[in-house]
C-alpha cells in the first residue's frame, strides 16, 4: 500500500489543500464485468433495416444476452451498487480519472470492507453459475434467431470482480536525486492538483447540501391547496447521513458552508420524520427555517463559479474499468 508522504510540507500546514495532502492517500476502485450487451452483426441489420425500408448503414442495433432482472444478476448489480457507493461515501474527489483520496486512518476498514465485498460478489457469481443453464434458455427464448451460442462462455466463472488499489499521486523520491529542478515542478504541479482537489470537495458538498435542504423544504411545505405533500423518511435521514460524512471528510475550506451546515443541523437536532408527520406547527416551523437555509446556499451556490468535475467515461457493461467517481 502506498500513502501519501510529503515531507516537506509542515504538519501544522493550515492551508485546506496542505492538509488534505498530508492527511490523505489516493484510492482507485476497478471493476471487472462481463458485458451482456452485443451489437448485431451486419447481416441482421441488414434483415432489421428490411423490414423498416431503411439504409442499414443508417441503423445501428444491439441485443442483450441475458435478463439483467433475473435475481441472481440483480444481486451481482446490488453488490457493485454498495461497493461504489461506500467507495465514493467514504471519499473525496480528486483530478484524475478513477481516483478519490481517502483519509489515511481509514484505509486499513477500508481494505477489510473491500475484501467482505469482494466475498459477497465471487458468491453471487457462483450463484448465477448455478441458475446459467436456464438464462441461457431463456435469452434463446426471447432472442430468437438472434440467439448466438458463441456469445455465452462455458460458465459464469472470473467474469465479475472487483479490486483497488492505493496509486501514489506523488513525484518519486528519485527525481530528487536525478533532477532537482524537475522534482520542483512535479512538487508544484502535485499542490496545484490538491488545490484543484479542495475546490472539487467543496463543490461536491455544496452541490448535495443544496439538493437534500431544498427537496426537505419542498417536501414538507403544503400543496397549492394546502394539502400535504408525501414525506419519506429518507427526506431527513439523507440529511443526517450527510452531516456525518461532512463532518467526517470536511476540508474546512469554506467557512460560509460550514456555518450553514452547523446551522442546518441545529435545525434538525432531535426532529424525527414521525414527529414531522404529526405536527403541523413543526412542519411548517422547520420549512421556514429551511427556506431561509436554502436561500443563503442559492446565493452561494451561484457565487462559486462552476467547474468541470474530471470524471472517466461512462461505465462500460462490460471489460475491466474503473468504478466511476
Amino acid at each position: 500500500m502506498t500513502t501519501l508522504t510529503v515531507p516537506d510540507i509542515p504538519l501544522e500546514a493550515t492551508a485546506p489543500a496542505q492538509r488534505l495532502r498530508r492527511h490523505a492517500a489516493a484510492v482507485r476502485v476497478s471493476l471487472h464485468w462481463w458485458g451482456v450487451h452485443r451489437s448485431l452483426t451486419n447481416r441482421q441489420k441488414e434483415e432489421v433495416s428490411a423490414a423498416y425500408a431503411a439504409d442499414a448503414r443508417f441503423v445501428t442495433a444491439g441485443k442483450k444476452l441475458v435478463d439483467t432482472r433475473h435475481d441472481a444478476f440483480r444481486k451481482l448489480t446490488a453488490v457493485r451498487t454498495r461497493i461504489v457507493s461506500y467507495w465514493r461515501g467514504l471519499t473525496l474527489p480528486y483530478t484524475e480519472p478513477g481516483v478519490r483520496l481517502i483519509r489515511q486512518c481509514d484505509v486499513e476498514a477500508f481494505a477489510h470492507t473491500m475484501e467482505g465485498f469482494r466475498d459477497e460478489l465471487t458468491q453471487a457469481e457462483s450463484d448465477l453459475n448455478g441458475v446459467y443453464h436456464q438464462i441461457k434458455e431463456d435469452a434463446l427464448r426471447r432472442l430468437g434467431r438472434l440467439f448466438d451460442p458463441a456469445d455465452y462462455p462455458e460458465e459464469v466463472r472470473g467474469l465479475f470482480a472487483v479490486e483497488w488499489d492505493f496509486p501514489s499521486v506523488e513525484p518519486p523520491s528519485y527525481l530528487m536525486r536525478i533532477s532537482p529542478e524537475l522534482y520542483q515542478q512535479e512538487q508544484e504541479r502535485v499542490a496545484r492538483r490538491f488545490e484543484e482537489a479542495v475546490r472539487l470537495a467543496e463543490q461536491a458538498f455544496l452541490d448535495e447540501f443544496a439538493r437534500l435542504v431544498a427537496h426537505l423544504t419542498e417536501r414538507l411545505a403544503p400543496e397549492e391547496g394546502g394539502e400535504r405533500r408525501i414525506f419519506r423518511d429518507s427526506a431527513v435521514t439523507n440529511l443526517l447521513e450527510y452531516f456525518e460524512r461532512f463532518k467526517r471528510l470536511n476540508v474546512r475550506s469554506s467557512q460560509d458552508l460550514d456555518r450553514l451546515v452547523e446551522q442546518a443541523q441545529g435545525l434538525v437536532r432531535g426532529v424525527t420524520p414521525q414527529a414531522l408527520r404529526d405536527s403541523d406547527e413543526l412542519r411548517g416551523r422547520i420549512a421556514a427555517q429551511m427556506g431561509a437555509v436554502q436561500s443563503q446556499l442559492d446565493a452561494l451556490v451561484v457565487e462559486r463559479p462552476r467547474r468541470q468535475l474530471v470524471r472517466p467515461g461512462p461505465v462500460p457493461n462490460g471489460d475491466s474499468h474503473a468504478a466511476s467517481d
